[in-house]
């Protein structure tokens, strides 16, 4: 676990000391969102775990593929803004050469933490050199989109579905890893965005977003046999394989079109605090979630 330095007067209370879950065999190794009872809300300590876990897949070399999941109901609701975990003021070990944030003052905090724990951190799990899946089940909503499309493969259950209602919600253009123009196509994308509504996994399929899409209690099998397949291909030949694709997507500007919106985000953060007082204009966790129920009755 990495160091934590606790700023005065900040509380926090973690459910779980064990937020990601580990294990490796037969050439897999799978990583496990472990934060059930919040829907596997992502705090730092879960990502900064998640990144341990990654690591480590990536260091063993018995391991050929890496699958990505989350325990209980949902794959991810995304980032964590409301539960007694939240640790938006506390410091881990930086792995991205990015200065400390909670020294930071107003909207140069946000700045400087999301430069690494979201936008960061993803570019830095996109281009592991082993072949990764995307296991979802339930929500993957806002943050969690993240995790799923830094994956290579995407295999979803029936009752998956796809949501980032930031826009609706904060007036914020998107989550900061924004790949919603490259994975959706443009008028899609900006439905997507601008109407915040649950996107499910079969029409997510349609439109390549999703490969495979199989009854809830089929997720853990199918995901394991396209695992299989990837472990028991070239280990070369699929890095290589990753990184041509990769290398086609920032031609077309993936890279530059993440930067841009990512000012853009912290843009609109900005006004929320200068508007409400708030950088995310005072959505909770509760609140977040009543409102994307609603908006996609």
């Amino acid at each position: 676990m990495t160091d934590l330095v606790q700023p005065k007067n900040v509380a926090i209370e973690y459910e779980t000391e064990e937020p990601v879950l580990y294990e490796a065999a037969d050439g897999i190794a799978w990583i496990m969102m472990n934060r059930p009872s919040f829907n596997n809300a992502q705090n730092g300590q879960m990502t900064y775990a998640l990144d341990d876990a990654f690591q480590r897949a990536v260091n063993d070399d018995t391991v050929k593929c890496i699958v990505l999941g989350g325990h209980g109901k949902h794959f991810s609701a995304g980032h964590d803004i409301g539960t007694p975990g939240r640790d938006l003021h506390f410091e881990f070990d930086k792995r991205l050469m990015i200065a400390p944030h909670t020294n930071k003052p107003a909207a140069e905090l946000l700045y400087t933490r999301e430069q690494e724990q979201y936008l960061g951190m993803c570019r830095r799990w996109r281009d592991i050199p082993k072949p990764t899946i995307a296991m979802v089940q339930g929500a993957c909503i806002a943050g969690g989109l993240m995790l799923a499309w830094i994956c290579d493969l995407i295999v979803a259950s029936e009752d998956a579905f796809f949501q980032d209602p930031v826009v609706p919600l904060m007036g914020i253009p998107g989550v900061e890893y924004f790949a919603h123009a490259y994975e959706l196509p443009p008028r899609v994308a900006k439905e997507f965005l601008l109407l915040g509504e649950r996107m499910p996994a079969a029409r997510a399929e349609q439109f390549g977003m999703v490969n495979k899409v199989v009854p809830r209690e089929q997720l853990k099998e199918a995901t394991a046999a396209w695992a299989n397949k990837l472990a028991a291909g070239s280990r070369l030949g699929n890095w290589l394989t990753k990184q041509a694709v990769n290398h086609v997507e920032e031609l077309r500007g993936k890279r530059a079109a993440m930067d841009a919106v990512f000012h853009m985000h912290h843009f609109a953060h900005a006004q929320n605090d200068l508007v409400t007082g708030d950088s995310i204009g005072g959505v909770s966790g509760k609140s977040a979630a009543a409102a994307n129920k609603k908006t996609s009755d």
